[in-house]
Order: structure tokens, then C-alpha cells, then sequence
């Protein structure tokens, strides 16, 4: 596996780049949150777009404010090797020793006082594809650290009454690994996607009609 470069000097000067990209292409960024917030947690995101890494250090970089460190395919590791200097590691699921060395470095982190962010899809896909389909990484890193939370975040990237996309963003409540009622893991993975379902869908449904009053500009 490929381990995280992280530097602060590149992520301040990242920031500032990534900020006007985001401007660029996007009328705004917007987010609710239950509040307080873990200083630590496993951060699982839905899996639609090639921002969707950008939009996560964004905001971290304006909202979350964690040390965060992000599991990637490692093809988009060596695509893109900068993301390590943005706390961004690898992992390879075609080989599963490589699973268990990112799984184990994913551990150490937590360990720090880090937070770990994962996308539980595995890959990109559409946005509106249901089910989605989780890998059990994030219970299996939580079943290895029963104290950390879950943080479910949703994102929902829609075209309102602008030429230029927004997107919405719902952080949902801290998930303890109590909260799960399932014996085996594929059963309490299986309740945190429908869980992260539920979020996202009641995020849909209020970006469609409109709702969205309360929620708070960070772009």
C-alpha cells in the first residue's frame, strides 16, 4: 500500500487553489450537520463524481476541521499523487493482503487521534443507483475500534435555478458501534447502508422541493 504524504504547506496552498476551482464550477457548497461533532470518527461518503475528494477537503479545510486521512484506490493514488500530500493512502482490492496492511494503517491513524475518511461504495457511481451496495471496510475498521465513531456524510449534487451545479451536504449523527443490532458484520453493514440510504434520500427529497433553508453556505 501507498502511506500519506501529508503536508501542511501544500495543504494551505491547495486550499487556496481548490476554493477558486470549486467557485469556478459550482454556485455553492452547502451543509447540515447535527452538532457536536467527533474531533475523531470514520468518515463514510457516497461515491458519485470526480469532485467528490475535492469537495471532502474543502470541507474539512471549512467545516469539520479533523486531521483527516482518506482511503483511495491506489490507481487513483498514482493518478493523482498529490492527494498524498493531502492525507490521502492506498488501498488495492485485488490483492487482499493489501486490504488488510491499509486496514491495519487505518487502525494506527485512529490510534493518533486522526479521523479516517472512506467511501464505502469501492468505486463511482451514479449518483441516483440504489442500492448502494457497501463494502464492510467501515464496520470491519469499527469492529477493530469499537470507541470511534461513524460519521455518515451525504453529498447531492443538483442543478437548481443557475447554469452552474450546487451541492448539498448532510452530516448526520455520530454512529456508535453500540447502535448496531446485528451479530455478524455483513448484518451491521447491511444496517448502516440503509441507515446512509435513508440520509440520502431525505437529502434528495429536500434538495427537489426546495427545503433547504437552514442550510449553511461554506463557498
Amino acid at each position: 500500500m501507498i502511506k500519506a504524504n501529508k503536508q501542511a504547506w501544500f495543504q494551505a496552498i491547495f486550499h487556496l487553489y481548490n476554493q477558486q476551482l470549486l467557485k469556478r464550477y459550482f454556485k455553492g457548497i452547502y451543509v447540515s450537520s447535527s452538532l457536536p461533532l467527533p474531533t475523531r470518527a470514520i468518515v463514510c461518503l457516497n461515491h458519485s463524481s470526480w469532485w467528490d475528494s475535492l469537495v471532502l477537503f474543502h470541507l474539512n479545510r471549512t467545516y469539520l476541521k479533523t486531521d483527516l486521512y482518506v482511503m483511495m484506490h491506489e490507481k487513483g493514488i498514482r493518478q493523482y499523487p498529490f492527494f498524498r500530500k493531502l492525507g490521502a493512502f492506498s488501498v488495492n482490492r485485488d490483492y487482499p493482503k493489501d486490504i488488510i496492511y491499509s486496514l491495519k494503517y487505518s487502525e494506527a491513524l485512529l490510534d493518533q487521534g486522526k479521523t479516517v475518511g472512506l467511501f464505502p461504495q469501492g468505486d463511482e457511481f451514479h449518483l441516483e443507483k440504489r442500492p448502494l451496495t457497501f463494502l464492510p471496510g467501515a464496520i470491519a475498521l469499527q469492529d477493530k475500534r469499537p470507541s470511534v465513531p461513524i460519521l455518515p456524510i451525504s453529498f447531492y449534487y443538483s442543478f437548481g435555478h443557475s447554469k452552474k451545479q450546487e451541492i448539498y451536504i448532510v452530516i448526520g449523527e455520530p454512529i456508535d458501534s453500540l447502535s448496531f443490532t446485528g451479530k455478524t458484520r455483513k448484518e451491521r453493514n447491511k444496517e448502516f447502508e440503509d441507515t446512509f440510504t435513508s440520509q440520502l434520500n431525505l437529502l434528495k427529497n429536500k434538495v427537489v422541493h426546495e427545503q433547504t433553508s437552514y442550510f449553511r453556505q461554506i463557498l
